[in-house]
């Protein structure tokens, strides 16, 4: 396992943002995005890139933005993974919903513990995904990757098996319990309106309308 530098739960929650916006735009992440991302000011995210860089986890460029380097992204897969081993125990062996269990999990990754974290994967039977259909890091950093489109995309008459979530927002997580919308089951796309986009699809034998904000948030996979 990698031995890291001590960090702060602050350096480790950029170093994680900075992660997740860096897959998420395929790219260098501007200080801006950060900054919005946690809910600060961009000079205190200048702060924190500078100690980062010093630290070895960041690389900046003026005007090009930030990238992790090796060790920031070995570092940043090791928070990933155990905040979602964290999310799935919460929901598997304590009963928790899975609109619960994020913030508890921003609190559990910061256990620094790596017996902990290995004991946990190992009890947990060494799962592949979270309760919202994100993959987890093995303890190599190595996660499985799953094929897969949003449902605003899946054609008229297509079907696909719900994989995941875009938004894990709480009240996005409420809305699909409502609906008795969940990771697993098979919808099929019978119509879409042309004027706003939304779906009539038929799921668990049902047929309900969604909005084109709900299917743009549903990941599928084809069958």
């Amino acid at each position: 396992m990698f031995k890291f530098l001590f960090m702060t739960h602050s350096e480790e929650d950029y170093i994680k943002a900075i992660y997740h916006l860096g897959v998420l735009n395929n790219s260098t992440v501007a200080t801006n995005a950060i900054a919005e991302q946690m809910d600060t000011k961009p000079s205190s995210v200048t702060d924190m890139i500078r100690k980062l860089s010093e630290k070895g986890f960041v690389s900046y460029k003026k005007y090009q933005g930030v990238s992790l380097t090796d060790l920031g992204t070995q570092k940043a897969l090791t928070i990933v993974r155990k905040h979602r081993l964290w999310e799935v125990f919460l929901v598997d062996k304590l009963d928790f919903s899975w609109d619960e269990v994020h913030e508890i999990a921003e609190q559990l990754e910061h256990i620094k513990s790596e017996k902990l974290t290995d004991s946990l994967d190992k009890h947990l039977g060494y799962p592949k995904f979270d309760p919202h259909g994100d993959p987890i890091p093995s303890k190599a950093g190595v996660f499985t990757n799953t094929t897969k489109k949003l449902l605003n995309e899946v054609a008229i008459n297509n079907s696909g098996i719900c994989v995941g979530v875009k938004d894990s927002s709480a009240p996005f997580l409420k809305f699909l319990d409502k609906h008795e919308i969940a990771l697993g089951d098979y919808i099929t796309v019978l119509d879409k309106e042309d004027f706003d986009g939304s779906l009539q699809i038929k799921i668990n034998e049902k047929i309900i309308l969604i909005s084109h904000q709900i299917a743009s948030n549903l990941y599928v996979k084809s069958t």
